[in-house]
């Protein structure tokens, strides 16, 4: 068994699906793969993620993880990857213009505007973003008139 918990490591619930586990491993590896990443602990992180993952790869290699890990002593605490979500103002129920999920959670339309307009632009399409779609339309068309001023 890894030194860490795989499940910590992988960055996963323990109850997580195959599949969620597969795309994890997946993701961190090409993030932390000492060919992308130059940084002296990018080995060691690799390492540690392969292990973790070798742990866990099969249903049947994670149940006797799993079987190890509820007869370890002391309990690993889950440390997942995004913070939990904060009570809701009654400032986002009438449509504020801040957004309250995602990477810009807190950020206004405005800032993510300057920021990420490709992001709004896919928000305005994703059903999370219905109750911001007027004002991401007005801000797109704000930034198309923009454009073409300068043009």
């Amino acid at each position: 068994m890894p030194e860490r918990d795989a499940y910590e490591v992988l960055e996963v619930h323990p109850k997580a699906r195959q599949l969620v586990i597969q795309a994890a491993y997946r993701v961190l590896a090409g993030e932390y793969h000492p060919d992308r990443d130059p940084s002296p602990g990018a080995n060691r992180r690799m390492v540690e993620l392969n292990a973790a993952y070798e742990a866990v790869r099969t249903v049947d290699r994670r149940a006797v993880y799993d079987i190890q890990r509820s007869r370890a002593a002391a309990p690993v605490p889950i440390v997942m990857g995004y913070a939990e979500p904060g009570p809701r103002s009654r400032e986002s129920e009438r449509g504020s213009n801040v957004v309250d999920f995602g990477r810009y959670a807190g950020w206004t339309l405005e800032e993510v505007n300057r920021q990420d307009p490709e992001y709004l632009r896919f928000l305005s399409r994703h059903s999370s973003g219905i109750r911001y779609r007027r004002r991401i339309e007005q801000l797109m068309a704000r930034r198309a008139e923009a454009a073409a001023e300068r043009r």
